[in-house]
């Protein structure tokens, strides 16, 4: 399973999803541009000491993140805008959960090429939740389903309910 970042716009969210995958044994690809520099200064600041313990992979574009994804398992987007409870979604081991820019999401031809997409089911008077936030919570129930979270429930199979 893998976090991929769609151009983020936040150091401070970066560094706790880069945390958040160090945590939980999960690999971190960063889509550049991002709406900061994405030096080495600024990502030890904002990931603290947790980046030497993640697999993050940087990826120049778009294109290039697909090249370098070499089909390797679905493209799970979470969004706002989906209409699918992350609850209700049957996670896969080899998914990629991708969450887009805290300002602006992902553009209609990212989400067209996206095999799902999820969303965090909220109350109608808000807009959203933090993206790392939301990048936690649907992470957690993925990597519960599958079974790859250590020490947590076992997978889910065609016979359990959710």
């Amino acid at each position: 399973m893998r976090l991929a970042l769609y151009q983020p716009d936040i150091p401070p969210n970066v560094g706790t999803m880069i945390r958040l995958g160090a945590c939980l044994g999960v690999s971190v690809d960063v889509i550049e541009p991002c709406g900061f520099p994405f030096g080495d200064k600024a990502m030890r600041r904002a990931a603290m000491d947790y980046g030497a313990h993640v697999d993050l992979d940087r990826h120049s574009s778009w294109s290039q993140y697909l090249a370098d994804r070499s089909g390797g398992g679905r493209l799970v987007l979470l969004s706002t805008k989906a209409e699918l409870c992350y609850t209700d979604f049957r996670f896969q081991a080899d998914d990629t959960l991708m969450v887009g820019r805290e300002t602006a999401g992902v553009p209609d031809a990212v989400w067209a090429q996206t095999h799902a997409q999820v969303t965090v089911p909220m109350v109608p008077e808000v807009r959203s939740l933090n993206v790392a936030t939301a990048a936690a919570m649907v992470l957690g129930e993925a990597l519960r389903q599958t079974g790859l979270l250590e020490n947590g429930s076992p997978p889910i199979t065609a016979s359990s309910s959710v």
